[in-house]
């Protein structure tokens, strides 16, 4: 339930259009809706401007084809990362509109048709194509949110020549994100070339020194680079709605 559905309850039970008992029912999944395994926050799209996103993970297929079905009766917009190809399957049997990015492993419903601000948008950079993924997450969770994304991808500091050919998208982006994995490097070029806002995206790719993002996630927090900011290891989503809530500010 977002705040226009609010006031069009409460208006209705002021013009006596609804009775008090029905007004009620309406709002009974505020704060929350208790279905057992889980208690689905149907307040946060009041709160924080988009609803409660679902972390496939460690749950259950039918489990999460529950909670999106639950999600898709009170939402215009629903996101579900970390979701496989048999999650999505379940979910599409419940919930038709639905749809799947595998690169991303994201499962959404986006019905509201909000155009983004074409003069502020998200770039989404990687530094190589192993990093793709990740960075799709976090790109797809800002275009979900309603931001215009642009992405340039495979622009490491081993050939740091491709990523000055990218200078003049660089200089227009309103907020960057930056995934890398091995040393994690990228993320200080970028953030010594720019004065806005970069969020530094670890990846667990590399070698075994790497230690499975760790090398690139201290790297980045150790960065020298003013006007960075850190999110945790393959948390595309995360970064993505961190740039999200930057770019919609005035």
């Amino acid at each position: 339930m977002d705040i226009n559905n609010l006031r069009s309850v409460l208006q209705d039970f002021h013009d006596s259009r609804l009775s008090l008992d029905e007004a009620v029912d309406k709002l009974k999944i505020l704060p929350y809706e208790d279905l057992d395994f889980v208690k689905i926050d149907h307040h946060r799209m009041i709160r924080q401007g988009f609803p409660e996103v679902i972390f496939c993970q460690g749950k259950t297929v039918e489990q999460v084809a529950i909670i999106m079905k639950s999600l898709s009766v009170h939402n215009q917009s629903i996101l579900a990362t970390r979701a496989t190809e048999a999650m999505y399957v379940a979910v599409k049997a419940l919930v038709p509109d639905a749809q799947y990015y595998e690169m991303a492993k994201i499962i959404f419903v986006k019905r509201d048709t909000i155009e983004p601000d074409d003069q502020r948008f998200i770039l989404v950079m990687s530094a190589g194509t192993s990093d793709i993924p990740v960075a799709e997450e976090a790109a797809v969770t800002a275009e979900i949110m309603g931001n215009r994304v642009e992405r340039v991808y495979d622009v490491g500091v081993a050939g740091i020549h491709r990523l000055f050919a990218q200078q003049e998208i660089i200089q227009k982006a309103n907020v960057i994100i930056v995934a890398a994995g091995m040393e994690g490097a990228l993320v200080s070029v970028v953030g010594g070339m720019v004065a806005k806002p970069v969020i530094a995206l670890p990846t667990s790719i590399g070698y075994g020194a790497s230690f499975n993002g760790l090398a690139a996630l201290l790297s980045m927090l150790n960065s020298c680079a003013a006007g960075i900011s850190v999110v945790n290891i393959d948390n595309g989503f995360g970064a993505g709605r961190l740039a999200s809530i930057i770019n919609k500010m005035r």
